[in-house]
């Protein structure tokens, strides 16, 4: 018999919203014996059962909800919802083989994120209920998705949120790099020193999109990573691109997959500080036709945003400042706590301040294989958005 665990009176309305987090200050008590990790039953102060979830008394978040039924096996739930989730993948996107598998609660997995690259599964493990029960995920990614090499990657500060160890696991085969294929454009992807999984699946349709606006321009990819939208843009005919990144390891990895795609292109590599880098642009007056900024999260907590929004204000106006008349700015933000309507108003701030007028042409968050959930604003991080500049 499962533990159980009570809500404090009132605590239940969240979750019958739809969200699938319960906090420690919501819980009144648990009945039965449960360790960290362990599936226990949900239920409210009246009694109600609520759900079955992932119960850790050392986290902030007390309990993950896994179903708002009851679970009689768990290795044929987890297929269940592998398998599930692997069909709508292959249902938005028929003709790829490299996507986002699993993107945790979106998916009603909390804490699970698997990214599938051909026959190779990275997982990102971040609550303790499925890292104890992690040998059950890769026995089916294994039987039921043919999996020839599965690993984790989990540095991560949400591992320690959880008590969970930071480390890399490999748990099949030992492939350590795999060639992708992202629409038209391949990348050499590195599993070991790439970051997270190795590559952003987020920002694959907007990637795409960029085609739209980039043929016959300069361009610039600043926080260039792997090389994703600069690739792109040279793939659908940009005059000429400037791969832009503060990690000369990345700039590298931009260099290889530019030479992995047979572009001919004029293109430039540049490792340095983008902030430093685009001040030294704009002193030298130098103009792009499109400029695409992707910078990592510059608010990694609430505590943190009022100096992200400051930085990304800066980051967008120096940005404006480099793009020719008529021409486009690309432009994310991946901080969860900063919301599109704040992002919005920052660009906005940002155009005012660097004297220019610009037109939203386009706004967009994560590709199809991150879905989102209607009762969690926790699902929906990315903001995307392309901005005619006149």
């Amino acid at each position: 018999m499962l533990a159980q665990v009570y809500l404090r009176k009132n605590e239940e309305h969240r979750i019958k919203h739809g969200h699938l987090w319960v906090f420690s200050n919501e819980v009144a008590k648990l009945e039965g014996e449960a360790q960290n990790g362990d599936v226990v039953e949900l239920y409210d102060y009246k009694n109600n059962f609520l759900g079955t979830g992932f119960y850790n008394k050392n986290s902030l978040i007390a309990l993950r909800l896994l179903s708002r039924g009851k679970i009689e096996d768990l290795h044929g739930f987890f297929k269940e919802r592998l398998l599930r989730a692997y069909d709508l993948r292959k249902s938005l996107y028929p003709r790829r083989e490299s996507f986002r598998l699993m993107f945790s609660e979106s998916d009603f997995m909390p804490g699970l994120i698997i990214d599938k690259y051909n026959n190779t599964f990275v997982m990102q493990v971040y609550s303790f209920g499925m890292q104890k029960n992690i040998d059950k995920i890769v026995s089916v990614l294994k039987t039921e998705l043919k999996a020839e090499n599965v690993f984790s990657k989990n540095e991560a500060y949400f591992r320690r949120l959880e008590g969970l160890t930071e480390e890399d696991t490999v748990y099949l085969g030992s492939s350590r790099s795999e060639v992708i294929s992202d629409g038209e454009v391949s990348y050499r992807i590195d599993f070991e020193g790439g970051h997270k999984t190795g590559f952003y699946f987020d920002q694959a349709d907007n990637r795409k999109f960029i085609e739209r606006i980039t043929e016959g321009r300069t361009v610039i990819d600043a926080f260039c990573n792997s090389g994703g939208f600069g690739l792109h843009a040279s793939r659908a005919g940009a005059g000429a691109v400037t791969f832009l990144d503060s990690s000369q390891a990345e700039v590298e990895n931009a260099r290889g997959n530019f030479q992995l795609n047979n572009i001919t292109c004029k293109a430039d590599f540049i490792t340095g500080d983008v902030f430093d880098v685009f001040t030294a642009m704009l002193n030298e007056k130098k103009k792009f036709d499109v400029v695409m900024i992707d910078p990592p999260a510059f608010a990694k907590n609430k505590k943190s945003l009022p100096m992200a929004q400051k930085g990304y204000e800066k980051l967008n106006r120096m940005a404006l400042g480099l793009v020719e008349e008529g021409g486009f700015l690309v432009t994310s933000s991946c901080s969860y706590h900063l919301s599109r309507d704040s992002f919005i108003q920052i660009i906005n701030s940002a155009a005012q301040k660097a004297g220019r007028q610009v037109q939203l042409i386009h706004f967009n968050g994560a590709s199809l294989d991150h879905p989102r959930l209607p009762a969690m604003e926790e699902t929906s991080y990315l903001k995307f958005a392309v901005l005619k500049v006149i």
